[in-house]
């Protein structure tokens, strides 16, 4: 296990580095995105104004609030949480973000399935968990909204984030076909088989 400090954006040979286990802090730009974000840019032609190439995405849908421009609040808004979402549900997006825009890294809780997996390997990148309940503690690990996009969806508009040390974030699928959701299914599995052996009862 390794940590890595990396500025975004990142190169393919950087997430390529990384193993399972390892941890990771981000600084410079994260950008946040969700369903309906997605929906618009793969099935209605949306197209960003950003530039994601070699960037992270995160699943949120942010609790903001609107506040006057200035320094502090570049693009009108105070965040005031910014959690993570279940990324699961977004599963089918995974290989057109990396493919078409470039996506390096997606931050999410509950992990990807095995299409996620393979877009990871085939292209490099990996998926960075976040523990669950922890919205409170992400928040302060953003410094400033900059900028918003397709504003029109709130709260599932593109967001773009400042960063002041987004950590820790732990690797838990890579590009070399490792999961620890995998691990743990596969773990769980044959103990389940151990207990229900252990009580006499035959598994089918």
């Amino acid at each position: 296990m390794a940590h890595y400090d990396l500025h975004m954006p990142v190169f393919e040979e950087q997430v390529r580095a990384l193993r399972i286990n390892d941890t990771v802090t981000l600084h410079g730009t994260l950008y946040g995105i969700r369903d309906a974000t997605q929906i618009h840019m793969f099935d209605r032609g949306r197209k960003p104004r950003f530039d994601l190439k070699g960037h992270a995405v995160i699943h949120t849908a942010p609790n903001v609030r609107k506040v006057d421009k200035s320094a502090e609040f570049p693009a009108g808004y105070a965040p005031v949480c910014i959690g993570t979402t279940t990324s699961d549900r977004m599963e089918r997006f995974t290989r057109p973000l990396m493919k078409q825009y470039g996506v390096r890294f997606i931050i999410g809780k509950g992990g990807m399935r095995e299409g996620s997996a393979q877009s990871f390997a085939d292209i490099g990148g990996a998926y960075l968990a976040v523990i669950g309940g922890t919205a409170a503690l992400e928040t302060t690990w953003i410094e400033a909204i900059e900028d918003v996009d397709m504003d029109d969806l709130k709260p599932e508009s593109l967001w773009k984030f400042r960063l002041k040390g987004f950590c820790p974030l732990l690797v838990a699928m890579d590009s070399h076909g490792g999961s620890l959701y995998t691990a743990v299914k596969a773990n769980s599995q044959a103990r389940r088989a151990q207990a229900l052996a252990s009580l006499g009862v035959a598994v089918k």
